[in-house]
């Protein structure tokens, strides 16, 4: 039997190898087990599946838990990171946005929905500081996404995939309106893409199934969710992901089948919305908040308006341009976070955005051949979450979802993801196998 010492690597996991990720969850420490745990809450929801368990916060709790953890865990470790000090910036900024705000009150009341990330990122950067913790965690995330995925393209396959007003909706919580649910899928379709093309020649029949799976539902999700934002959104990465192929015979014929097949199975009235953009209800409001949104970060440059109080600020002062019964947020990632805080905060959200672009990739050579297809997952996550974040920056442009964990949780799995390769094995006995070889853009 294997020891607890000798045991886990992280190839022993690839790709879904349930026994030894059981095992190895089983022996990891409580801050892993309850970092995992709010992962799997916050993603998977069984409280809203299974009712009788919503009684308390379960969330909150395992946050709580895995802070407790910290102080009994020899693993975790804190590094300071560029990434930490524009986040660092950026929360001091909102802060300060907060003592000026226009309503206070309002400030108070939403607080948490930042604040939460901060922590969150801190935790996960802290206690996932091994490739098996990394690998493990990063699995938690991408098999409820995943659920989510397939459960919205089975409901849309359901109604035999036609238009609805709302699209489709996710489980309850930060996924279950259409915009928001479409945004978690360009997250996911990278992920799936890149892992399928890492490891469909050494996985096994249902897990290369799971893989497919992972590419395809999301883009059935994106197209049955009625959201125009993520659909351009997903064109983008696509341009992104093939541009060093797009002019291959191949590519250009595969694309053109694609994107024929695309727009037949697109409901006519999803169609129709793209020949009313900037004419419909809809389209006049977001651009009435935009235009006035603007107005707003010229009128208080420095702090804004303060964090969270674009709805009475615009309620006060446009109350003219307020076309449903009360007004929304911006349905603008830049405009919510320049009227929240001002130029300084989007100058340091920008640079929180374009430091995760343009990190540079720690690389590892695998001394041991069967650890090598498993060095080749971690080479393709990297891209694969920067397509994630372009997919939310540019749907982000019609949604309201500068706190939502997209963008959080992508740069806290970056981080992580730089800290474990970059830390030695410290659950194995044998001396680290990884030596650096170089840096490189991706």
């Amino acid at each position: 039997m294997k020891t607890k010492a000798q045991t886990f690597h992280d190839s022993d996991f690839l790709f879904l190898k349930v026994k030894n990720l059981w095992s190895y969850f089983k022996s990891e420490s409580l801050a892993f087990k309850s970092i995992c745990g709010y992962m799997f809450v916050e993603m998977f929801r069984p409280q809203s599946i299974f009712t009788f368990l919503d009684f308390m916060p379960w969330a909150q709790f395992f946050l709580l838990l895995s802070f407790v953890g910290l102080f009994s865990d020899s693993k975790a470790k804190f590094r300071f990171t560029g990434t930490h000090a524009l986040l660092l910036l950026f929360t001091v900024i909102l802060h300060l946005s907060m003592v000026t705000a226009f309503n206070i009150s309002w400030s108070i009341q939403y607080y948490i929905y930042f604040i939460q990330w901060v922590i969150i990122f801190l935790l996960i950067t802290t206690i996932v500081t091994t490739r098996e913790r990394f690998y493990t965690l990063f699995l938690v995330f991408f098999l409820c996404a995943l659920k989510i995925a397939i459960g919205t393209t089975k409901n849309w396959a359901m109604r035999g995939f036609g238009f609805t007003s709302w699209g489709l909706k996710g489980p309850s919580g930060y996924f279950e309106n259409s915009g928001e649910l479409a945004i978690l899928m360009l997250v996911l379709f990278p992920i799936g893409f890149y892992l399928y093309k890492a490891l469909k020649g050494d996985v096994g029949k249902w897990e290369k199934i799971v893989l497919l799976a992972a590419t395809i539902c999301p883009v059935l999700t994106i197209l049955g969710s009625s959201s125009r934002g993520a659909q351009i959104a997903l064109v983008v990465q696509l341009l992104l992901m093939f541009w060093r192929q797009i002019f291959k015979p191949k590519v250009i014929i595969g694309i053109l089948i694609t994107g024929y097949i695309g727009w037949q199975v697109l409901p006519q009235e999803q169609k129709d919305r793209y020949t009313t953009i900037g004419t419909d209800k809809s389209s006049m409001q977001r651009q009435l908040y935009w235009e006035n949104g603007w107005e707003m970060m010229k009128d208080h440059p420095a702090l804004g308006v303060g964090y969270f109080n674009f709805r009475p600020y615009f309620e006060t002062y446009y109350p003219e341009d307020v076309l449903y019964d009360y007004a929304e947020l911006p349905h603008n990632i830049f405009i919510q976070i320049g009227t929240d805080a001002g130029f300084a905060g989007l100058f340091a959200y920008l640079l929180l955005i374009a430091n995760a672009l343009l990190k540079k990739r720690v690389t590892f050579i695998s001394s041991q051949r069967d650890q090598t297809k498993q060095d080749e997952v971690y080479h393709f996550l990297w891209p694969a979450l920067k397509v994630g974040i372009v997919g939310f920056v540019i749907a982000g442009q019609f949604v309201t979802v500068g706190y939502y964990p997209f963008l959080w949780l992508s740069i806290a799995f970056q981080t992580a993801l730089i800290n474990s390769l970059s830390n030695k094995r410290t659950d194995s006995l044998v001396e680290p196998q990884y030596k650096l070889r170089s840096n490189e853009v991706r």
